[in-house]
Protein backbone atom coordinates (compact mmCIF):
# COMPACT_ATOMS: atom_id res chain seq x y z
CA UNK A 1 0.00 0.00 0.00
CA UNK A 2 1.29 3.46 -0.86
CA UNK A 3 2.45 5.64 2.03
CA UNK A 4 1.02 8.82 0.46
CA UNK A 5 3.89 10.94 1.75
CA UNK A 6 2.83 14.45 2.78
CA UNK A 7 5.38 16.66 1.02
CA UNK A 8 7.69 17.24 -1.92
CA UNK A 9 11.18 15.92 -1.15
CA UNK A 10 12.76 18.82 -3.05
CA UNK A 11 10.85 21.97 -2.07
CA UNK A 12 8.79 20.82 0.93
CA UNK A 13 5.44 21.76 -0.65
CA UNK A 14 2.48 20.15 1.10
CA UNK A 15 1.00 17.25 -0.90
CA UNK A 16 -2.12 16.06 0.94
CA UNK A 17 -3.58 12.67 -0.01
CA UNK A 18 -6.09 14.26 -2.40
CA UNK A 19 -3.49 16.38 -4.24
CA UNK A 20 -3.50 15.99 -8.03
CA UNK A 21 0.00 17.55 -8.07
CA UNK A 22 1.84 14.68 -6.34
CA UNK A 23 4.23 12.60 -8.45
CA UNK A 24 5.95 9.35 -7.41
CA UNK A 25 8.62 7.03 -8.81
CA UNK A 26 8.63 3.24 -8.39
CA UNK A 27 10.27 3.63 -4.96
CA UNK A 28 7.58 6.15 -3.96
CA UNK A 29 9.97 9.07 -3.84
CA UNK A 30 7.48 11.94 -3.77
CA UNK A 31 7.76 15.29 -5.51
CA UNK A 32 5.37 18.01 -6.65
CA UNK A 33 4.51 18.39 -10.33
CA UNK A 34 6.30 21.76 -10.46
CA UNK A 35 9.63 20.23 -9.36
CA UNK A 36 9.21 17.15 -11.58
CA UNK A 37 8.38 19.18 -14.69
CA UNK A 38 10.98 21.86 -13.94
CA UNK A 39 14.32 21.29 -12.20
CA UNK A 40 14.08 17.49 -12.08
CA UNK A 41 13.20 17.22 -15.79
CA UNK A 42 11.10 14.09 -15.17
CA UNK A 43 13.89 12.04 -13.59
CA UNK A 44 14.00 10.99 -9.94
CA UNK A 45 17.21 12.31 -8.33
CA UNK A 46 17.25 9.39 -5.90
CA UNK A 47 16.90 6.40 -8.23
CA UNK A 48 17.04 7.75 -11.79
CA UNK A 49 13.53 6.49 -12.55
CA UNK A 50 10.58 8.29 -14.08
CA UNK A 51 7.49 9.68 -12.39
CA UNK A 52 3.77 9.01 -12.51
CA UNK A 53 0.85 10.90 -11.00
CA UNK A 54 0.19 9.56 -7.51
CA UNK A 55 -3.25 7.94 -7.28
CA UNK A 56 -5.78 9.52 -4.94
CA UNK A 57 -7.01 7.27 -2.16
CA UNK A 58 -10.79 7.53 -1.73
CA UNK A 59 -11.76 9.58 1.34
CA UNK A 60 -13.67 6.68 2.91
CA UNK A 61 -10.48 4.56 2.81
CA UNK A 62 -8.26 7.24 4.37
CA UNK A 63 -9.91 6.78 7.76
CA UNK A 64 -8.93 3.11 7.81
CA UNK A 65 -5.68 3.46 5.86
CA UNK A 66 -4.31 6.95 6.68
CA UNK A 67 -1.60 8.74 4.76
CA UNK A 68 1.90 9.08 6.17
CA UNK A 69 2.72 12.15 8.26
CA UNK A 70 6.51 11.72 8.02
CA UNK A 71 7.95 14.62 6.03
CA UNK A 72 10.98 14.05 3.78
CA UNK A 73 11.45 17.53 2.30
CA UNK A 74 13.64 20.40 3.46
Amino acid sequence: MLELRPDCERCGRDLPPESPDARICTFECTFCAECVDGPLAGTCPNCGGTFERRPIRPADKLARFPASTERKGP
